[in-house]
Parts: C-alpha cells; structure tokens; sequence
C-alpha cells in the first residue's frame, strides 16, 4: 500500500495460510516502523507551514507529543491483510498469464507489466485505506483538518465523508488519482525488487534462494524504486484526497498537477521525498525480519 508498498516475502516451500499470517505480520510491522516518517511526508505534502522534514518533526512532537507521528496508522493497520492478498494475488496471475514454461525466468520489462496491473486492481483497497490515513495524518495539534472537522477516529473519518458525499466521491475520493500512482510504483516496485535480487545472486544459484540478509537489500531496492517511480503522482494524490471537497471532472489528476505547479513550482513534486526514501529502508528490514521469524514459529504448528 502505497504510502508503505509491501515487500514480497522470500519463497516458501509450505506456502498457504502461513504464508498469509506471516505476511500479514510482516506488512503490520512495516506500517509501525514505517509510519512516523509517512506521517512527517503526508504533512509536508499538504502543508506549507513547515521548513522542512526536520521542522515537520520538531513541530509535531512538541506541539502534539512523539506519538502524534503515528496518526493514521489504525486504517493501513487493519487493511494491512487484505491489500497484501489482493496484491499479491493480482501480481501472482499477472506474472502467470506471461509465462510461457514452468522455470521460465521472465523479463524485467515482464515483470513491471505485472506489477503495474497489480498496482492498479490493489487501488481498490488501497485508496480508500489511505485517504483514511491522510485525513488523520493532516490533522494538526487541536485544529481541524481541511474538511473543518476533527476527527476521532479512521471509522469516525469515514462516517462523515459518506453521510457528506457518499461512497465515490466520499470514502472513495481520489481513487484514480490512486490508479495514477499505483501503476508507475509497482512497476517499479516489482522491477526493481526483481533486478536487485538477480544481481545479489550468485552464479549457478537461484534468485528464490537467498538469504533473508540479501532479500533485505533487495527490498530496501525495490522500495526505493517505488517511490522513485510515482513519488510526484503520490503528492497529487494526498493533496487530492486531503482537500476539503471532492475533486471536479474525470482529468482531475492533470488539473491538480497543473495547480500544484502553478502555485507551488516544481519543487512541491518532490516536497517530502526524503523522509519516504529513509522509510523504505528500516521499513523493509523490519518486514523481512519479522516474517522470517513469524515463518520459524509456524512451521513448528
């Protein structure tokens, strides 16, 4: 999920539910180490008062308390499982249908298909998890967000937004600008995951195989891809679904961008990007390293 893409996690020979409790484990400690970072980017995309990250940071925890960092972080949290299964379902068949012979190693340009595809059927989950997060993330100290409201809670969020606005334009606001990040960044994402590991193997041996330490690396890599691949369609995005009202007419996503530019300049496409590329590598550790360990406690079931 966008704002903390999840990593695939190294092959394993009993696949099925454990794979699924393993992964859904692996994608919740992504969203609490990754989080303060993702709150610090969200902010710094849809506001202008701050300096820079570190401003972001200070301000935030002085006036709100360390744990304001973490606000939003019940929507991706709970979605964590259902996005992981979409994506990966999606990425799985994608891949498949391209497949021509059973150890068929595909194509890098191959596999950026696949993710692609995969990154726009997970917008379905993923745009309504997020515009969840941002509408919490961009509420600062006491005062109420750009919607006039403060509030409580993710689902508290979303009762106003569909009594408001109703379910599309509602709880599913900016969800093609989601399919315009989404398709860019796990092409990316995939692609780049993909390459890192070939290159980290050694002749003779296969990708699969590689120990949790290299599929770190490769990780952090792909991670790194993502966000290099849609960072400025992810700020379209949080500015689309943190605005106070539903965006107007089916090419919004190039009307923002236009705006955003006109007013802001260039430099309000990368407005946070630091914060997110540092994420992505101790959000990837963690992701790795958790699902290695939740997989040795499983496999004693």
């Amino acid at each position: 999920m966008s704002e903390v893409p999840p990593v695939p996690p190294p092959s394993s020979k009993k696949g099925g539910w454990k794979d699924f409790v393993a992964g859904n484990f692996a994608g919740m400690s992504q969203v609490i180490v990754g989080q303060p970072l993702d709150t610090i980017k969200v902010r710094l995309q849809v506001e202008s008062r701050f300096k820079g990250p570190m401003d972001c940071f200070i301000q935030t925890v002085k006036h709100e308390g360390f744990f304001a960092l973490y606000k939003g972080m019940a929507s991706p949290l709970v979605g964590i499982g259902a996005v992981n299964a979409l994506l990966f379902a999606a990425y799985s068949r994608l891949k498949s249908i391209q497949t021509t012979s059973l150890n068929e190693q595909l194509a890098l340009y191959k596999i950026a298909i696949a993710g692609a595809g995969a990154g726009a059927i997970n917008s379905v989950l993923s745009s309504p998890v997020e515009l969840l997060k941002i509408k919490m993330q961009a509420q600062y100290g006491a005062t109420a967000g750009s919607s006039g409201l403060i509030y409580k809670g993710p689902i508290d969020c979303a009762k106003h937004l569909i009594s408001e606005f109703g379910i599309r334009n509602g709880l599913f606001r900016g969800f093609w600008a989601t399919v315009t990040r989404e398709i860019p960044a796990y092409a990316g994402f995939y692609s780049g995951f993909e390459f890192a590991k070939r290159k980290l193997t050694s002749e003779g041996s296969s990708p699969d195989s590689l120990p949790p330490s290299k599929l770190m690396l490769a990780g952090s890599f792909g991670g790194f891809s993502y966000w290099i691949c849609c960072y400025p369609f992810d700020v379209v995005k949080s500015k689309v679904q943190n605005h106070k009202n539903p965006p107007k007419g089916i090419l919004y996503v190039f009307t923002t961008i236009n705006s955003i530019y006109k007013n802001e300049g260039a430099r309000a496409f990368t407005r946070g990007i630091s914060p997110t590329i540092l994420r992505s590598l101790p959000a990837a550790g963690s992701t790795f390293t958790v699902y290695e360990l939740t997989m040795r406690i499983l496999e004693k079931v």
